[in-house]
């Protein structure tokens, strides 16, 4: 059976778009509480009836929150521009490698707006 898991995240962070037009309110200092769903999909194990344990996944995002929570983003190599879809496909770089059955990320900067990333 396969199926799909996700984990949410939040962070706490500041940033700016550099790249907005002049007077663009973005352009300015701010910050977000941004969430990230990290989502998983693959056969669920008949032993376990899971595809991966939660705490797994947490502990395999933990150093890359640990960059991001209460950091100023565009100081971080990659993140100089950092959108939400730039910071969707910045965390899917470093999380691949570690969970190879990421499927996607999602990212919210706000209650109403956001990405999802699914590696393409």
């Amino acid at each position: 059976m396969s199926t799909t898991l996700f984990k949410d995240f939040i962070f706490e962070a500041a940033h700016r778009l550099p790249h907005v037009p002049e007077g663009h309110k973005c352009g300015r200092l701010h910050g977000h509480s941004f969430m990230v769903r990290l989502e998983i999909t693959g056969e669920v194990d008949p032993h376990t009836g899971w595809i991966m344990d939660f705490s797994e996944l947490k502990a395999a995002f933990k150093p890359t929150y640990d960059r991001l929570d209460h950091y100023y983003l565009n100081d971080i190599p990659g993140l100089e521009n950092p959108t939400s879809e730039v910071l969707a496909k910045w965390i899917w770089e470093e999380m691949k490698p570690l969970v190879p059955l990421l499927s996607a990320v999602t990212i919210k900067e706000t209650c109403t707006a956001g990405c999802v990333y699914r590696g393409e």
